[in-house]
């Protein structure tokens, strides 16, 4: 590609796409004169920049793609995903509080209601990956249902379902535990659409008690304490990047 048409972008999102810093961070420290593009100092964050042409420096560094991190934490019920919250609520993010670890964001959702294994990443060209419904590992989700499910409504729920103009699909049901009045599913999925799981299942008239993500791909939730986290190993990462 010649340089002339190289795509431009602007440089937050250049800062961001580097794992240096989530877009909104990348532009504070544009704002407040801490990045130059060619050795001059912008201040608009979308300054046009042409990634991989034009140097970009942050306190006089060049901005350099970091080392991927990826970190897996057992999301605790009653925390938002987000890194803020406008309404002030308890985010995923004071699970991190004191840790020595690069800029992370989500890879994918929990609701604030649901818990388990939710993967944090440095490197957003490796998250859209995991996230991908058509390249992307499987989503395995252990869930507690207000009813003793019959065969034929496990089938039902196995077909998946419309909600909202869009198609709920489900990779498979099978039911694990009974008791007088609920029972546990395994459900997997291929893809998560916006609570998937709890719209699948209101469809199929029956109300989520409890939702936790047991399982990435191969990466199991396990003993991980809830409210703990750790960093995976290079294979672990390896094993989820690779198609299903």
């Amino acid at each position: 590609m010649t340089r002339g048409r190289t795509p431009r972008h602007g440089v937050a999102r250049v800062i961001s796409k580097l794992g240096l810093g989530s877009r909104t961070r990348a532009a504070e420290w544009v704002r407040e004169g801490r990045v130059r593009v060619n050795g001059r100092p912008v201040r608009d964050p979308e300054f046009p920049v042409r990634a991989g042409v034009d140097r970009v420096e942050i306190d006089g560094l060049a901005a350099q793609a970091s080392a991927r991190v990826v970190v897996m934490l057992n999301k605790p019920r009653g925390l938002v995903t987000t890194a803020q919250d406008e309404r002030g609520r308890a985010t995923v993010y004071e699970c991190f509080a004191g840790a020595d670890l690069p800029w992370l964001a989500p890879v994918g959702r929990l609701d604030r209601a649901s818990e388990g294994l939710l993967l944090f990443a440095n490197d957003p060209a490796w998250a859209a990956g995991i996230t991908d419904p058509a390249c992307g590992p499987t989503k395995t989700y252990h869930v507690q249902v207000d009813r003793v499910p019959t065969p034929e409504w496990l089938e039902a729920v196995a077909g998946g379902a419309e909600d909202r103009g869009e198609r709920l699909a489900v990779n498979a049901v099978r039911l694990l535990r009974v008791g007088r009045r609920n029972a546990w599913l395994e459900i997997v999925l291929d893809e998560g659409r916006n609570r998937h799981v709890r719209r699948l299942l209101a469809a199929h008239d029956a109300a989520v008690l409890r939702l936790v993500r047991v399982a990435i791909g191969s990466l199991a939730l396990g003993e991980l304490p809830k409210g703990a986290w750790r960093r995976l190993e290079a294979a672990e990462i390896d094993a989820l990047g690779a198609p299903r």
